[in-house]
């Protein structure tokens, strides 16, 4: 298998647009930021709807990656569809945004709220909260955010960042959760020596 180790400096210093999850607010536009600028870089960052519509439209040329995380649930998915076009080439622990219950105002009791809504990943949050709600399910924290402010559902799981951008009112803190985010290059060489090195391998476990 190709030695990946001596290509990531490389390979790292060629990223210069980094796509992830919005629309504003997500834990990822903020991740991605803080992988810029950590490296005392202006930070490109694109945001979608998805991380899987982002895919399609990343270049080829080494220059362009995409930011994900460990708990997003169909990070499986992304890994092994575009497998031999994304390589894994980095990987930080940052915390979150502190991740918070919130409604569009303090009233009713929060134990009585009808309907929320959350991205899949922090999901069980909403039972901590709000036993009986009726959930539905959105692409993203800040996506569940302006979902509420709009009127669609009376609470959501979200960040603290997209709460306070849409006026929500923070009925419960949970706090930061320390994430692992992950870096996939578009093409280029990680991406061939992934493509090359899988290949040789057995199937994961």
């Amino acid at each position: 298998m190709p030695d990946l180790t001596t290509a990531t400096a490389p390979v790292l210093d060629e990223i210069s647009v980094i796509h992830t999850l919005g629309p504003a607010g997500t834990n990822l536009e903020m991740a991605a930021h803080h992988w810029f600028t950590s490296r005392g870089r202006h930070p490109d960052v694109r945001l979608h709807s998805t991380l899987e519509s982002a895919v399609p439209g990343l270049s080829d040329d080494g220059h362009e990656a995409l930011l994900a995380c460990a708990v997003y649930p169909e990070l499986h998915y992304l890994v092994f569809r575009n497998l031999g076009r994304l390589a894994m080439v980095d990987s930080f622990i940052l915390p979150t945004y502190d991740m918070v219950f919130a409604t569009r105002d303090a009233s009713p009791d929060a134990a009585e709220v009808a309907t929320v809504v959350s991205h899949p990943a922090p999901q069980t949050l909403v039972r901590r909260v709000s036993p009986r709600a009726a959930l539905r399910l959105v692409t993203s924290n800040s996506a569940a955010a302006r979902e509420c402010a709009s009127g669609a559902a009376e609470g959501c799981v979200t960040t603290s960042k997209a709460a306070a951008d849409q006026g929500l009112v923070i009925r419960r803190n949970f706090g930061p959760v320390p994430m692992v985010y992950t870096l996939h290059v578009a093409g280029g060489a990680a991406a061939t020596a992934g493509a090359a090195g899988a290949a040789g391998q057995g199937p994961a476990a």
